[in-house]
C-alpha cells in the first residue's frame, strides 16, 4: 500500500543504496552525473535561511511547495540523463545501485508533496508530522541538501 511511511521507508532505501554503493567505490560518479547533482542543488535551494526543518512558521502553501518542487527537478533530470525514475513503495533497488535509484528514492518524497498540492486545495492540509519527516529529508544536516558530502569522487 502506498502510504506516506511506505514512501519514507522507500525513499530512505533507495537512497541508501545508492550511497552505500558510491561510499564502497561500486559507483563513481561521472562528469554528467555530477553536473545534474549540481543543478539539483541549484534548483531545489529551500530558502530556509539556515533554519532547521520542520518550518512550521511558513504556510502550508510553502511548506508542501517547496516539497512538490523537487518532483519536477528530478523528472527534468532523469530526462536529461536518461536515467528511469521508478517507483520506490514495497520494492528494493537494483543492485548495483547508482543514479536512477538515488533519484527514484528522492523523487519519491517530491511525488507525494505534489499529491499534498492537490490534497490541499481538496480537503485541507496533511498531518503535521508527515510534512516534518519530509522537509527533514529533504533539508538540514544529513539530508538530500547535504548530499555531495556523502560522495569522495
Amino acid at each position: 500500500m502506498d502510504t506516506f511511511t511506505a514512501r519514507m521507508e522507500g525513499a530512505w532505501e533507495w537512497w541508501s543504496a545508492a550511497i552505500e554503493e558510491a561510499q564502497d567505490g561500486h559507483w563513481v560518479r561521472d562528469t554528467v552525473e555530477r553536473q545534474v547533482m549540481a543543478d539539483i542543488r541549484a534548483a531545489t535551494n529551500a530558502l530556509h535561511g539556515g533554519r532547521l526543518a520542520p518550518f512550521t512558521e511558513d504556510s502550508w502553501h510553502v511548506r508542501i511547495g517547496r516539497i512538490a518542487n523537487w518532483a519536477g527537478v528530478l523528472r527534468l533530470a532523469a530526462r536529461a540523463g536518461g536515467w528511469e525514475l521508478q517507483p520506490v513503495v514495497g520494492r528494493g533497488p537494483k543492485r548495483p545501485a547508482g543514479m536512477a535509484e538515488l533519484l527514484s528514492g528522492i523523487y519519491a518524497i517530491g511525488e507525494q508533496g505534489e499529491m499534498w498540492q492537490k490534497q490541499l486545495r481538496e480537503s485541507g492540509p496533511p498531518p503535521e508530522g508527515e510534512i516534518a519527516r519530509a522537509e527533514g529529508f529533504l533539508t538540514g544536516p544529513g539530508s538530500i541538501e547535504d548530499l555531495e558530502l556523502f560522495f569522495y569522487d
